[in-house]
């Protein structure tokens, strides 16, 4: 199944990012949950945190090599505005 590919992201306080989809829909993901993951501790620094670029072809978002949130996730488990 394909899901829709990332177009725009901001980030907001408390961790948030807003993802705007290429078919229109913006969602709202929150990066707390990720906390618990040794992997995302890097993301408790906001400066870093607000870093988030967009994959090529939106695929997903990522900080660096090792940091990055697929699109089917942040499709999934975003909360539509």
């Amino acid at each position: 199944m394909n899901h829709p590919k990332i177009k725009k992201i901001n980030t907001d306080k408390n961790y948030i990012l807003i993802v705007d989809f290429d078919n229109g829909i913006q969602k709202k993901y929150d990066c707390r949950k990720n906390f618990e993951y040794p992997a995302f501790e890097l993301l408790k620094d906001e400066a870093f945190f607000k870093q988030a670029k967009i994959d090529p072809g939106g695929y997903g978002i990522s900080w660096n090599d090792e940091i990055d949130l697929s699109e089917y996730e942040l499709w999934q488990n975003g909360i539509a505005v």
